[in-house]
């Protein structure tokens, strides 16, 4: 019997890419999933994958930057099911116009929004219920730009994931004593809607060779189901064939001479 058999796990960013995938992933080692995203018909699509699979799973639209909705939706999880077992920010999103040249304010709001305030609210939501129980798994999907300073993601972008960093940091300094343990992951190119955000979009072919949110799934797994003495506080992973390393056509590594 798998190690996720009969857990509840709530994901936030689940109608699409990683989200997506690992609902689909843990429902799959047993969990049931608690999916979490802005768009219900999003969610719905998940959902029907998730069923099909013979895994099972609850829908719960919310937007995890206002802070209300997060607490409503964490309190109706609990309600339910008494515990939130393993808990994983998927959600992530960033703007066309993500230079210090052209960021808007609310530009800049939304992003912070949603990659950290809603991954802390999230956590701070789940934490009452994992502390009585002494057990509870935070994993916090970051990115490349939140362990490596670069260009592409922009001051809004890299700063969240770099704070989300941290913030698992402090997480596991904190509530390792009450058998919490917290996981960020440092994914290098994943093949997803976000790419699709970017100035220019990456070809076909590009995609190809990048991660795929399956294999961030079986990562999140992975870590969800490490016995609970156990704490995989980092993990970064990248595409072998690395384009941040690399370069490619679409991917401007650096501003050009002169630019404004």
């Amino acid at each position: 019997m798998s190690a996720s058999s009969g857990r509840i796990a709530w994901i936030t960013g689940a109608g699409s890419g990683i989200g997506q995938a690992v609902a689909v992933e843990l429902a799959g080692a047993g969990a049931l999933v608690v999916i979490s995203g802005r768009r219900s018909e999003a969610l719905e699509e998940t959902r029907a994958l998730v069923t099909a699979a013979g895994g099972r799973v609850e829908k719960m639209p919310l937007d995890v930057a206002e802070r209300k909705q997060v607490a409503h939706a964490a309190h109706e999880i609990l309600e339910r099911h008494g515990r939130i077992d393993v808990l994983v920010n998927c959600a992530g999103t960033n703007v066309p116009k993500r230079h210090w040249n052209e960021l808007a304010l609310e530009s800049w709001e939304r992003v912070l929004g949603v990659n950290l305030n809603g991954a802390f609210y999230c956590t701070a939501a789940a934490l009452p219920a994992m502390r009585a129980r002494r057990d509870g798994v935070v994993i916090n999907v970051s990115s490349w730009y939140g362990r490596y300073d670069g260009y592409l993601a922009g001051p809004a972008y890299n700063a969240s994931k770099h704070a989300l960093a941290s913030m698992t940091a402090s997480l596991n300094i904190e509530e390792g004593v009450n058998g919490i343990r917290g996981c960020v992951i440092f994914p290098g190119e994943v093949a997803t809607a976000i790419l699709k955000a970017r100035p220019v979009p990456p070809s076909t072919e590009e995609e190809a060779r990048m991660l795929k949110p399956a294999d961030l799934a079986r990562i999140v797994r992975f870590v969800a189901e490490a016995p609970p003495h156990m704490c995989l506080n980092e993990i970064v992973v990248s595409p072998t064939w690395n384009r941040m390393i690399l370069g490619g056509a679409d991917l401007q590594l650096a501003p050009k001479t002169g630019e404004r």
